[in-house]
């Protein structure tokens, strides 16, 4: 177990890590929110055994959460998806690096709506990106304000298979919502918030795995294909700011 004089940034403790195996470096590529006084901020480790880890500390400054990285290198670079609270909101970045320690070239990908959408208030990744011949498949969470709470849902995004930065197609509306007792209630209600998925032998099954109600670990099934099929029928506009 890390200890705290050793690793400072995790001195309040670690959440939600995306895990990634990464053929390159034949090693998983853990991203994870570490906390300390400064805040939340994204920390990346590798492991070969989940027992030994290579830790790299923190490569995203507090305030931020919700990280992955992409499988493989985009060009030359690696690709980590992340989500730093600024002034300009909560919205989905991607950063690049040449060795997992210096990050540079960070661009807004995705921007939470503004109004009465289900992801108006802030959005997030979900679990790591899936690589799919149309592009990369996102899972992200919104969260929508309303009068008894925050409501967290799921929606989906595809992005450039080359330019990771570039929305392809954006749902309209979300597509997994708290519904169970287990959801809606719980430790912090109506909240469904996933960081993994396994894929089938198919190539097309996905389990993914999920927090419901920040009190149970739940799995849903689903299909690939389908989600893909989803969103050539439910799409929104993908026009967004530049920063």
């Amino acid at each position: 177990m890390a200890k705290p004089k050793e690793y400072p940034e995790e001195l309040w403790g670690i959440e939600d890590p995306r895990i990634t195996w990464v053929p390159e470096l034949q090693q998983y590529a853990i991203a994870y929110t570490s906390f300390a006084r400064g805040g939340p901020g994204v920390s990346l480790a590798l492991t070969k055994d989940f027992k030994s880890f290579e830790r790299y500390g923190v490569i995203m400054q507090p305030e931020d959460k919700d990280a992955a990285l992409l499988p493989r290198r985009i060009g030359a670079l690696w690709a980590l998806i992340h989500r730093p609270m600024t002034t300009l909101g909560t919205h989905m970045w991607v950063s690049y690096s040449p060795n997992l320690t210096h990050w540079g070239g960070h661009k807004v990908i995705l921007e939470a709506r503004r109004g009465g959408w289900w992801d108006a208030n802030k959005i997030g990744l979900c679990s790591p990106p899936i690589e799919t011949a149309k592009g990369w498949l996102m899972i992200y969470h919104g969260v929508r304000q309303t009068a008894s709470g925050s409501i967290y849902r799921l929606g989906l995004a595809l992005f450039d298979l080359e330019k990771p930065e570039v929305c392809l197609q954006r749902g309209s509306s979300w597509i997994f919502g708290p519904e169970a007792p287990y959801e809606r209630g719980g430790d912090v209600k109506d909240v469904v918030f996933p960081c993994g998925q396994t894929i089938g032998a198919d190539g097309d099954t996905i389990h993914l795995y999920y927090g419901a109600g920040d009190t149970s670990i739940a799995m849903a099934t689903g299909s690939i294909r389908r989600l893909l099929s989803w969103l050539d029928s439910n799409l929104s506009s993908t026009e967004r700011h530049t920063f």
